[in-house]
């Protein structure tokens, strides 16, 4: 494919075509990019500083002339936009051995139909809780800001209510329905996270959507607006419930890791943990592990026994309550990938290898 004398436009226009997640501006190499998992060089010369550079400022532009001084003075910056009919973008611009280089991640405008991309329904009714904390979690790129927004899409078409999200950048746009819908960018309409999220309990809201639980300061707000009445969606980088109940009171200094032990049991509702795993036409497919939490995961929080709750995840059949091998197990018995991507994906590769 060659796009010799394609201008950055031009490079979007082909990467939305070829259903690209990723494009990478990096010099020393072609313009690349990564589509269903996997890297492509796209045919071309190898990029000289000069034209990432050129690249990079060309994307800047296409961000309503966004001004370059952030990305100059602290060496990257993160900032998302839309070309009209063609689709939005999520950007980081970073300094990589002295020259510019991005990459930038395609978000279509529309919201997938979650059936269309897997996402089971039990998920996407945790909208309908009143209160209470509700994290997605997983791996960079595993599609847990596609599920929030799933979420929050089917609250604002059938709840009136009032819908806050903070994001660092914000991704799917969302049109007031039946709720109203506030979304605020950090840096740009906002100064931090832990900022926003005091503001926004005085912005009468009764859906916060934070897109990261990024430090001990941000998790203590967050579980104080659960606590006081809203919901509260909101992500993290573990993989398993169990795991992110951890990280969450291991973030904390230890003289208040058992208090937070508590209140966490008090206004957890439920964790989804999710990967993208290749299936067998080289494409990817959602695997999940659904955790809602019932009177007995309450207790294992408050009394310290989190690692006994894989135990619980591992025994349910129910439908609330599903593990990640479960989940794979699933869908290599509908022959969707193979046993080997099924136990490499595994959280517990020598059980789920028995099964298969």
């Amino acid at each position: 494919m060659d796009i010799s004398g394609k201008d950055i436009r031009g490079i979007l226009e082909i990467a939305v075509k070829e259903n690209a997640s990723d494009i990478f501006i990096v010099a020393g190499l072609p313009v690349t990019w990564r589509a269903n998992g996997k890297i492509h060089h796209i045919d071309g010369e190898k990029l000289m500083p000069a034209r990432t550079e050129s690249y990079v400022q060309e994307i800047y532009a296409l961000a309503g002339e966004r001004s370059m001084e952030r990305l100059q003075k602290y060496g990257d910056d993160d900032f998302s936009f839309a070309v009209g009919g063609l689709s939005r973008f999520r950007v980081n611009a970073y300094k990589q051995r002295g020259s510019l280089s991005a990459v930038v991640r395609v978000i279509t405008f529309d919201l997938p139909d979650p059936e269309d991309i897997d996402i089971p329904s039990r998920i996407i009714e945790f909208g309908k809780l009143s209160k209470g904390l509700v994290l997605v979690t997983g791996p960079a790129g595993s599609g847990k800001s596609t599920t929030l927004a799933c979420i929050v899409n089917e609250i604002n078409n059938t709840q009136e209510k009032h819908i806050i999200t903070l994001e660092d950048p914000i991704e799917y746009l969302h049109r007031h329905n039946r709720s109203i819908v506030s979304q605020r960018e950090i840096n740009l309409d906002t100064e931090s996270y832990v900022t926003a999220l005091r503001a926004s309990l005085r912005q009468s809201p009764d859906v916060i959507l934070l897109g990261e639980m990024r430090d001990y300061e941000t998790i203590e707000v967050a579980m104080t607006a659960a606590e006081t009445g809203h919901l509260v969606i909101s992500t993290l980088h573990t993989i398993g419930a169990a795991n992110t109940i951890d990280r969450i009171i291991d973030v904390f200094p230890a003289n208040q890791q058992r208090q937070i032990a508590v209140q966490l049991s008090m206004v957890l509702q439920a964790v989804v943990s999710q990967q993208l795993v290749p299936d067998t036409e080289e494409k990817l497919v959602p695997a999940f592990e659904i955790m809602t939490v019932n009177p007995a995961i309450r207790n294992m929080i408050r009394d310290n026994k989190v690692p006994q709750i894989d135990g619980i995840l591992y025994s349910s059949s129910k439908p609330e309550m599903i593990s990640m091998d479960s989940s794979l197990l699933r869908l290599y018995r509908e022959k969707r990938i193979t046993a080997q991507t099924a136990a490499a994906y595994a959280t517990n590769p020598d059980m789920l290898s028995k099964k298969l």
